[in-house]
């Protein structure tokens, strides 16, 4: 397992709306806990707020294009979407503006949906979570700071430990990752929504592009070499006690 836990790129002003955003899923995610008592509730509620592939077929509940975004399945699904929130948001709302970063975020997580929505267009499995959205934050990320530190937590059995990688690195091989499941899984079984993360990280790179030129393009990279324009966060080496057998 491999986990991202942080980068080395600190914003330098406060990503309001980058909070707002978790805080808003946060929000909706515990009202659900507190409000949807049974099964009924639960199945109504996503009926009309969860994408469902076959009602937007036949013209209906276009509005959870954006509704379904701010649901999630469970908490581990709610955490790790707003880790990765956390982590790459901040500099991507710095970099593009509070308002701008917002319609930006909401454009890729309706065009991510209508990436998985393609795939089987008559699927009768709701579509939630801000991955799509965020995958989009991703794909920009990655244009921007492509050479970004990343600390990684790598796990496998009995051994873990955190490793700065970078960005491009990182990103490219979650991207991978989702374009190999969307060929390898059936999509009309649910789990994972693959096409909605790639579409998702395909768009939010493409938005990019006009900001990346304005920038200076290739100059940008120059001047930079990839990596953040202003020092990157420095961190404590993080060390694991050796244990007795």
């Amino acid at each position: 397992m491999m986990l991202p836990i942080r980068d080395h790129n600190p914003s330098q002003a406060t990503p309001f709306v980058t909070l707002a955003l978790i805080g808003v899923n946060i929000a909706v995610y515990l009202w659900g806990l507190v409000a949807l008592q049974t099964n009924e509730q639960l199945g109504q509620f996503y009926f009309d707020y969860a994408l469902i592939p076959v009602l937007l077929s036949e013209g209906q509940n276009a509005g959870a294009l954006v509704t379904s975004i701010f649901l999630h399945g469970g908490f581990f699904h709610l955490a790790g979407n707003m880790l990765f929130l956390w982590i790459f948001g901040d500099n991507m709302e710095e970099e593009m503006g509070h308002l701008p970063f917002l319609a930006f975020y909401l454009a890729c997580g309706i065009g991510a949906s209508l990436a998985q929505y393609i795939g089987d267009p008559y699927s009768q499995i709701p579509m939630v979570g801000a991955s799509g959205a965020i995958a989009g934050v991703m794909g920009g990320y990655l244009l921007l700071f492509p050479k970004a530190r990343v600390d990684i937590f790598v796990f496998f059995i009995i051994f873990f430990r955190i490793l700065p990688i970078p960005a491009w690195i990182m990103l490219g091989l979650w991207f991978g990752i989702q374009v190999v499941g969307g060929l390898a899984v059936d999509s009309s079984a649910g789990g994972v929504a693959y096409w909605a993360h790639a579409g998702g990280f395909v768009l939010g790179l493409g938005l990019t592009v006009p900001l990346w030129l304005r920038r200076g393009a290739q100059r940008y990279w120059q001047r930079t070499d990839g990596h953040p324009p202003h020092p990157e966060a420095q961190y404590r080496r993080s060390s694991v006690p050796v244990v007795r057998r």
